[in-house]
C-alpha cells in the first residue's frame, strides 16, 4: 500500500498551497495505521489524503486569504497548535458576528436578552456561548451546529486560554478546524429577517409587493417571537378605526398567508384574545375580528362560548327569514364564512333553516316559467356547506326530513323533493356516515322508492 508524507500540514487549510511528498512504503495490505513521526511529519494512508484537502480546505470563496484563517495556517506551519486553534476560533467568531448582524440583530437581541448595535458590541459584551445560543435562535446555525460549535469552543477554551493544560495533538486541532469550516466557514450567509415595523409600514403604501410568492417568503422564515408579533400587530390594526381601506386590503391578502405558517400556540394566543375582546361588546370591532378570523377558518379557535355568540343571531335570522331571498342570502354568506366549527348545541336549528333555505317552495310567476322558488344565491354555498358536514350533521339532515313539518308540507311536490334528493346526495358521497343514516338517505335519493319514503317520514 502507499502511503504519503504530509509535510507542511498548515497548507492544508487551502488545498492548493498544500506541499506534500510521496513515501512508498512495503507495506501488508491490512497495514492502515497511522504512524506518528513527529510534530511535523506524520504518515498517512494515501485515501485519507483527499478527505483531508477537502475538509481542512472547505471554506467559503470569500474566506480564502481571510487574515485570521492566514494566520492560523503561519502558525500551524510553524508547530504553534495552540495559536492555531486560537486563530482559527477567531474566524469562527468573526464570522457569526456578521451573519447574525445580516440576519436579524434585532431578533438577536430579543432572543438574547442584549442590547448590540454595532460589530464592536460583540466583541466586547457578547460571550462566545451567547453568541452560539443566540445564532441558533435566530436561524444562523442548525441545532446539529449549535452542538459540534460548542465543542468546538470548549477546544479553544481549554487549549488556547489555559497555558497550563496538556498539549494538543495534531488531530485535535485538524478535527477542529474541519468542524468549523463544514458547520460555519462552508456555510453562505442566511437570509435575512425583514423588521417587522418598517415590513407593517409598507403594507400601507401603493409600492407594497402582493405577490403571493413574496409575501410568503417574507413571512416563511420569521423566527416565533416575530410570527407572533407580526400576528399580533396585524389584528390591532385591522380591527382599528383609522385604518386605510388600502392597509385593511393588504392584511385581508397577507394575513392568510401568515396564519399557515405560524404555529398552534400562536394561533391559540390569538384566539384567546379575541376573546377576551369579544366579551368587550364593541360591536365594530367584533365584527371586524369575525371577519378576519372566517378569511384564516379561524373560529377553531375562539372558545365555544365566543362562538355561540358568534353563530347565534345569524342562525335566528335565516330561520325568520325563510324565504326572504335577499336575507337568506346574507346569513348564509356570513354562516359558510365561519367555517365547520358549529357549536354542538346549534347544529340541529343550522342544519333544519339551511335544508328548508336550499329546498324552497313552489309556486307560479308572471315572469318566469319555473315552479321552484328558492335564493338562488344562497343555493350553491349551502352545496358547498353540506359537503363539509360530519356524521352529526348527516344525522340532524335526516332528524330534520323526518320531523320538521314545513319540510314535508314542502316536499310533496316533485321540484322540491328534488332539491331535497340532491343534498341527500352529497351527504353519501361522505365515507363516515353511519349505515343507519346511509339507509335512509339510499331511500331519499331512490326515485322509484318515493312513496316508500313518504311511508316513512310519515309514521
Amino acid at each position: 500500500m502507499y502511503f504519503v508524507l504530509l509535510r507542511e500540514l498548515g497548507n492544508l487549510i487551502l488545498a492548493k498551497a498544500i506541499k506534500k511528498r510521496v513515501i512508498i512504503i512495503q507495506k501488508k495490505k491490512n497495514m492502515v495505521n497511522i504512524v506518528k513521526k513527529t510534530t511535523t511529519e506524520i504518515i498517512l494512508p494515501a485515501e485519507k489524503v483527499e478527505y483531508l484537502q477537502r475538509e481542512l480546505t472547505n471554506v467559503r470563496e470569500e474566506l480564502i486569504g481571510n487574515k485570521y484563517i492566514e494566520e492560523a495556517r503561519l502558525v500551524l506551519k510553524a508547530g504553534g497548535l495552540r495559536s492555531a486553534i486560537g486563530c482559527y476560533w477567531n474566524a469562527v467568531s468573526d464570522d457569526l458576528r456578521r451573519k447574525i448582524i445580516h440576519r436579524s440583530l434585532d431578533l438577536f437581541n430579543k432572543e438574547m436578552n442584549k442590547s448590540a448595535k454595532t460589530y464592536e458590541d460583540f466583541q466586547n459584551n457578547i460571550t462566545d456561548y451567547d453568541l452560539i445560543e443566540g445564532a441558533y435562535k435566530i436561524g444562523v446555525l442548525s441545532w446539529e451546529a449549535k452542538k459540534v460549535i460548542h465543542q468546538a469552543r470548549e477546544t479553544r477554551n481549554i487549549f488556547d486560554g489555559h497555558p497550563d493544560s496538556s498539549d494538543p495533538n495534531l488531530f485535535k486541532v485538524l478535527n477542529m478546524i474541519a468542524d468549523c469550516n463544514k458547520y460555519v466557514l462552508s456555510q453562505e450567509f442566511p437570509i435575512p429577517i425583514i423588521n417587522v415595523n418598517d415590513y407593517i409600514v409598507k403594507m400601507d403604501t401603493d409600492t407594497y409587493d402582493k405577490h403571493e410568492l413574496a409575501v410568503e417568503q417574507a413571512f416563511i422564515d420569521l423566527p416565533e417571537v416575530y410570527k407572533k408579533e407580526m400576528c399580533n400587530k396585524l389584528f390591532t390594526y385591522y380591527i382599528g378605526d383609522t385604518i386605510s381601506t388600502r392597509f385593511r386590503s393588504n392584511i385581508e391578502l397577507s394575513f392568510p398567508i401568515l396564519w399557515k405558517v405560524t404555529p398552534k400556540e400562536i394561533r391559540q394566543q390569538i384566539g384567546q384574545r379575541f376573546d377576551k375582546m369579544y366579551l368587550e361588546g364593541d360591536a365594530m370591532k367584533n365584527k371586524k375580528g369575525v371577519d378576519l378570523f372566517s378569511l384564516i377558518d379561524g373560529l377553531r379557535y375562539l372558545s365555544t362560548a365566543t362562538r355561540k355568540l358568534i353563530y347565534a343571531p345569524h342562525i335566528q335570522n335565516l330561520e325568520k327569514n325563510l324565504d326572504n331571498w335577499a336575507q337568506e342570502a346574507l346569513s348564509v354568506r356570513e354562516l359558510e364564512s365561519f367555517g365547520s366549527v358549529i357549536p354542538d348545541e346549534y347544529v340541529e336549528r343550522l342544519v333544519a333553516a339551511l335544508t328548508l333555505t336550499y329546498v324552497g317552495y313552489k309556486g307560479a310567476s308572471y315572469s318566469f316559467s319555473r315552479t321552484s322558488f328558492y335564493s338562488d344565491a344562497a343555493a350553491p354555498r349551502i352545496s358547498r356547506m353540506f359537503e363539509k358536514f360530519d356524521n352529526k350533521s348527516a344525522e340532524e339532515f335526516v332528524k330534520t326530513i323526518k320531523t320538521n313539518s314545513i319540510l314535508k308540507s314542502r316536499i310533496c311536490h316533485v321540484g322540491q323533493l328534488s332539491r331535497l334528493r340532491t343534498l341527500g346526495n352529497i351527504l353519501l358521497n361522505k365515507p363516515e356516515i353511519t349505515s343507519d343514516t346511509k339507509i335512509f338517505l339510499e331511500l331519499l335519493v331512490d326515485e322509484s322508492r318515493t312513496k316508500e319514503l313518504y311511508n316513512e317520514i310519515n309514521k
